[in-house]
């Protein structure tokens, strides 16, 4: 399954923010997004779910286009930066909910073995961050996109996650923000500058150093 994002034009208080952005998510593929803080990752992200209105975008679900959200269109999922877990509901109902395993969960992070009955509010803000992002990757899909899902997360916690996303991509488009620009490339397929407004596809990571991104990380 291919998922497109064209023609995005996006203005807030009359300064352009987006415009002319192509985005292109498949299953099988990681598609990461790069970029200065306040160019309009996270804006893009949710322009492509469909819960952000924009002066204009196209999107196309296998070259047929669609005006509705797309998340009323396909099963999408989307984890933005802040986690909206429900805070009333333990652990073990949670993963219920999303029909994840819990059993698999705790073999690779033995840390929460005892809290089944914990709910997201008991936990520390990584702890809930891993827990948001382990859902969302593991849970039935057609499309995920992750705003920053490394932040917050040791860089153990990041590598188990790393993994679990590149298994995962066989049953899903992926699509992922960071700041961690060395993980991000490390897992992605198709990788996207966004600067200015406008979106580049990037053939080689060198490209970044020639666009001054990386140099100033």
């Amino acid at each position: 399954m291919k998922f497109e994002l064209d023609n995005v034009e996006l203005s807030f208080q009359g300064k352009r923010i987006l415009y002319g952005v192509y985005l292109k998510a498949e299953k099988g593929r990681i598609t990461g997004i790069l970029g200065p803080n306040g160019c309009g990752k996270t804006s893009l992200l949710r322009i492509f779910f469909g819960n952000l209105a924009c002066n204009n975008r196209l999107v196309k679900i296998d070259n047929k286009g669609t005006l509705k959200p797309l998340y009323s269109v396909e099963n999408i999922k989307i984890v933005p930066q802040s986690d909206l877990l429900p805070s009333g509901l333990s652990l073990s109902k949670l993963f219920r909910i999303y029909k994840v395993s819990w059993d698999a969960f705790i073999k690779n992070f033995p840390s929460f073995r005892n809290y089944s009955s914990h709910k997201p509010n008991q936990l520390s803000g990584g702890e809930r961050r891993l827990l948001a992002i382990w859902l969302n990757i593991k849970c039935d899909s057609e499309l995920l996109l992750l705003d920053e899902p490394f932040t917050h997360l040791t860089p153990i916690y990041i590598e188990k996650i790393k993994k679990e996303i590149e298994l995962e991509k066989k049953n899903k488009a992926i699509v992922l923000t960071d700041h961690f620009y060395r993980d991000l490339i490390e897992i992605t397929d198709d990788l996207y500058f966004l600067t200015k407004g406008c979106t580049r596809l990037i053939d080689d990571p060198a490209q970044l150093g020639e666009l001054g991104y990386i140099n100033s990380h």
